[in-house]
């Protein structure tokens, strides 16, 4: 590791000992770009005087996190923002930088701070180009699919422009988010696409037979499987709905549910009514959360992975599957079609409508897929590539700042 740019991640989804699948994806990418450079981590935390109470009606809502942790090598601070639940959002930019201040500034005094790499443009990003504003560094900010529905808010679009348009770059996970900031008036220079990626040494597929005997499932029997947090957006229900009639065509299908509670919330015990209303229980295995290291096993055991999304980024799963040899069946959201861009790794359907989601998932199973094809691609995009974009960027915007800094000099 060499001497710099120094950098400080900043987002307030990463995971905690409280939260261990809360932002997998931002760590994922920038502990790799820890192993070049020095990196530290502070992670703002929500926090409301009576939201202990709330958990009692939403179990889960806002579990919090410990002040502070050492992960694989490097310290994440969880600094609490003042943040009430559902109503003025357009304050929460603030309320996290005002929180986020003092352990940026004494990063800042102990020469560990040169840049920000903040993750989602509002409120993370708006409160980084504050934090960076005031300590005199230069922030970057990755878009990874919150922006299209704040573009809409006429409270927070002014916001979510005026933190794309203080950052020193933009990075985006799909083309679709590029566009996004592109409608904001952001320069097309400014901002960058750079996906998401996948660990061939973690996602590699395990003997099929082997996978099924431990999850006790039939060599046969047609498996489908799908991987998210228990929340309404990731549309487990919506497959649900269309399990009669598949089971009808394919008998004995079996469905995996893989996830937990998110910090979007939990709709686990919704979706466990709708499984016994529908006489399902038979066919829907609901798994828990599980380490990424053991999502291979549910993975190599099915036979199509399924994701009816309402709202996508760049779902790494797509390619954690897809290493593991899978097709993918998902809806025309956000990147999904970007990810799942040949015939030949998948089908992307339009969003909401439950027949072609229906027939995709049918045809899915009954097509002959070419699993060494699937493979090769996700192969093609390993995070090592992603992260020497980042690097390289992390690396300009650092060299620069002696320039800017002269320039800005009366």
């Amino acid at each position: 590791m060499d001497d710099g740019p120094r950098i400080v991640v900043f987002s307030s989804l990463f995971p905690s000992a409280v939260q261990p699948g809360a932002g997998l994806f931002v760590r994922e990418r920038m502990f790799r770009v820890g192993r070049e450079l020095p990196l530290a981590v502070v992670a703002p935390t929500p926090w409301f005087p009576l939201q202990s109470l709330l958990r009692r009606v939403k179990p889960g809502f806002r579990a919090g996190a410990p002040q502070h942790e050492k992960q694989q090598g490097h310290d994440v601070w969880f600094p609490r923002f003042f943040s009430v639940p559902g109503v003025f959002k357009s304050l929460d930019g603030l309320a996290m930088a005002l929180a986020a201040w003092p352990r940026l500034a004494r990063l800042k005094r102990q020469g560990r701070l040169d840049l920000i790499d903040a993750h989602f443009a509002y409120p993370d990003g708006y409160a980084a180009t504050l934090l960076g504003r005031w300590l005199g560094v230069p922030v970057t900010i990755t878009l990874r699919g919150s922006e299209p529905r704040q573009a809409q808010d006429p409270a927070l679009a002014p916001r979510l422009r005026a933190a794309l348009q203080r950052a020193a770059r933009v990075f985006a996970v799909s083309e679709s988010l590029r566009q996004v900031a592109l409608g904001l008036g952001i320069a097309p220079d400014k901002v960058q696409v750079v996906g998401n990626g996948v660990d061939l040494a973690r996602f590699s597929p395990l003997p099929r037979a082997e996978a099924r005997a431990a999850l006790g499932l039939g060599a046969d029997v047609p498996v489908l499987v799908s991987v998210g947090g228990l929340v309404e957006r990731k549309g487990f229900h919506r497959v649900i709905e269309r399990l009669p009639a598949l089971r009808r065509r394919f008998p004995g299908l079996v469905y995996l549910v893989v996830g937990g509670p998110s910090p979007e919330g939990d709709i686990g015990a919704q979706l466990r009514a709708q499984v016994a209303a529908a006489g399902l229980q038979d066919a829907v295995r609901f798994l828990g959360p599980l380490a990424p290291d053991a999502l291979r096993g549910p993975l190599s055991a099915a036979d199509v992975f399924v994701l009816a999304t309402r709202n996508e980024g760049w779902a790494n799963v797509f390619l954690e599957a897809m290493a593991c040899g899978l097709p993918v069946v998902t809806t025309a959201v956000g990147g999904n079609a970007e990810v799942v861009c040949r015939p030949e790794l998948g089908r992307v359907v339009p969003f909401g409508d439950g027949d072609a989601l229906e027939r995709a998932i049918a045809e899915a199973l009954a097509h002959d897929w070419d699993a060494d094809t699937i493979r090769r691609y996700a192969a093609a995009n390993t995070w090592d590539r992603r992260v020497a974009d980042l690097i390289a960027v992390f690396r300009a915007l650092h060299a620069a700042r002696p320039a800017r800094a002269a320039a800005a000099t009366p």
